[in-house]
């Protein structure tokens, strides 16, 4: 496996295509100077992260130590870098229909549905259904 150069990372563009499929400078979460420098150091970053880079100079070591939450950021590229971070890991806005399955997909599945008539027996109604028939 070929080991990668510093220079061959900060030469890339990183992108992120599933958080970010326009590019970070059209999604309005991060200004000109910070789409930028998420393109240019994103690649750096990942690498420093996963280990395939080692830490030698003193702006790698920086930008190691913002990724991993040990001091806070300084440098453009260092607040770029915790802001998306705190945009992709920020949690998932719940549904205004809850998160339960839908149970109609449920009883397809389990071969119930059409015209059957287990789907009433799960029915919480019926017990309160009352019927006159003796009129």
């Amino acid at each position: 496996m070929a080991k990668v150069t510093r220079e061959q990372l900060l030469t890339r563009s990183y992108q992120d295509p599933k958080n970010y499929p326009y590019g970070f400078a059209r999604s309005g979460d991060f200004s000109i100077s910070e789409s930028k420098a998420l393109s240019q150091y994103g690649n750096l970053i990942c690498a420093l992260l996963d280990g395939e880079l080692d830490c030698n100079c003193k702006e790698d070591k920086g930008l190691l130590a913002v990724a991993l939450g040990e001091k806070a950021p300084e440098s453009v590229a260092e607040r770029a870098w915790s802001k998306y971070q705190m945009r992709v890991n920020r949690p998932k806005a719940g549904s205004i229909y809850g998160n339960k399955p839908n149970h109609s997909d449920e009883k397809i599945s389990r071969g119930g549905g059409g015209g059957d008539d287990d789907d009433l027996d799960d029915s919480p109604l019926d017990d309160d259904v009352v019927l006159d028939d003796e009129d």
